[in-house]
């Protein structure tokens, strides 16, 4: 997963249309990473492999209370 941590969050900064977005690798986990926007942590990240096909999986929680401040 961290060598794929370059072209992610170049991929995510294109894509959400920011540059404060960063990724970060997981302190213990080796197929997993955390989105921050700014200091904000925003989603944990996952490398998934099967049938020799890689894929990655972003998991972003909108709480009930956030869309109140929207």
């Amino acid at each position: 997963m961290k060598k794929d941590i370059p072209r992610l969050q170049k991929y995510l900064r294109k894509l959400f249309r920011t540059d404060q977005l960063r990724v970060v690798p997981h302190a213990r986990k080796k197929d997993m990473a955390e989105v921050f926007v700014g200091e904000d942590y925003m989603a944990p990240l996952y490398r998934e492999e099967e049938d020799g096909e890689v894929s990655y999986q972003l998991q972003v929680v909108i709480l009930d209370v956030d869309l109140e401040e929207a």
